[in-house]
């Protein structure tokens, strides 16, 4: 299959240029093209804007017999946006610019006016100093006077540039880094200064806070040995259970009780077995009083016996036990057949 877009084509070796047919077109025959407004306009027939940028599908002609220094002046006809009247606007190569035709007004041309006008005036002159010398002669004079004002006017503007020349801006520049620098030193010195005396101060709290464990250490070290001097380790087998209450109440650590204590009791704790002997209430009925008896108790284990002056024989025993306990109860019944053995 042969390329569909090539560069070179093939031509035959009897190909002869002459014998292609040219085409007859006629000289004033229009093309359509795609433009763009070159200027804003207004039409004439119903008043709408059009503004420059807007894009046409215009239709384009050659103008006849018109050339400006052998360049043709090309046509463009394009239709109102609102009511489709037809405006025409052809080129002007001689000002660079586009001239409008017909079927619209063109606005916005302050700059093209003013030029017009300059290029007015300066004809007129051209004009009256071709005939008038003295015309000449004072637009010379006025065109010296103005020439005059104008180096003035340069000279003043100079003069200023020169002062603000003076001006050092460099050194300007250099004082400013150099006040900055020093501001910055100064901050830094400061923040510097700020650290070295935070780090003093926690320094001497932490000394303070050391020399305060220290004592406490030394102040409970010799609270421990005073009480390791002064306590026993006897002392826990004679100690009452109120008094090792009220220590451990009042502070000092409660000593270990160990678990044969918890069953049994103490050695010599008195008041173990109060709770076991029950006290005889008097009877009530009975409300004469007793006869005066001389009891004997017991003093010692010598046989020395004492009257009690007043009071049953059968309470004291009781008395005896609920206070001193089995031991008491065994020697009131040793006491007791002594007394049997002697009255015999």
């Amino acid at each position: 299959m042969s390329e569909r877009k090539v560069l070179n084509k093939y031509y035959p070796p009897d190909f002869d240029p002459a014998k292609i047919p040219k085409l007859k077109l006629p000289k004033d025959r229009q093309y359509v093209v795609r433009l763009m407004a070159p200027f804003n306009m207004r039409c004439k027939t119903c008043g709408e804007y059009i503004y420059k940028g807007k894009k046409f599908n215009a239709r384009k002609e050659t103008v006849q017999n018109e050339l400006y220094m052998g360049l043709p002046i090309f046509r463009f006809y394009i239709k109102c946006t609102r009511c489709l009247a037809e405006i025409t606007f052809k080129t002007d190569p001689e000002n660079t610019d586009y001239a409008m035709e017909h079927g619209a007004t063109r606005n916005f041309q302050a700059e093209k006016l003013i030029e017009e006008e300059e290029k007015r005036i300066q004809q007129e002159r051209e004009d009256e100093e071709l005939n008038n010398p003295m015309k000449v002669l004072e637009n010379r004079t006025k065109d010296s006077k103005m020439e005059m004002e104008v180096l003035e006017n340069l000279q003043e503007l100079k003069e200023l540039n020169q002062r603000q020349a003076l001006v050092d801006f460099e050194g300007m520049i250099d004082r400013y880094r150099e006040l900055e620098k020093r501001e910055r030193e100064r901050e830094k010195e400061e923040d510097e200064r700020e650290t070295k005396e935070m780090l003093e101060r926690v320094l001497v709290k932490r000394l303070r806070d050391s020399d305060s464990d220290s004592d406490r250490e030394e102040q409970s070290s010799s609270s421990q040995s005073k009480e390791s001097c002064a306590d026993k380790p006897t002392d826990i087998l004679t100690t009452d259970k109120t008094d090792v209450q009220g220590a451990s109440s009042g502070g000092v650590k409660r000593a270990k009780v160990e678990s044969w204590e918890k069953s049994v009791g103490t050695l010599q704790g008195r008041g173990a077995l109060s709770s076991l002997v029950v006290r005889k209430k008097p009877m009530a009925t009975d409300k004469r009083p007793a006869p005066e008896e001389a009891t004997v108790s017991p003093v010692s284990k010598t046989g020395k016996y004492s009257k009690m002056s007043t009071g049953d024989s059968t309470d004291a025993p009781k008395s005896s036990v609920s206070q001193n306990g089995s031991s008491s109860l065994s020697l009131l019944g040793a006491y007791s057949d002594s007394d049997s053995n002697d009255s015999e």
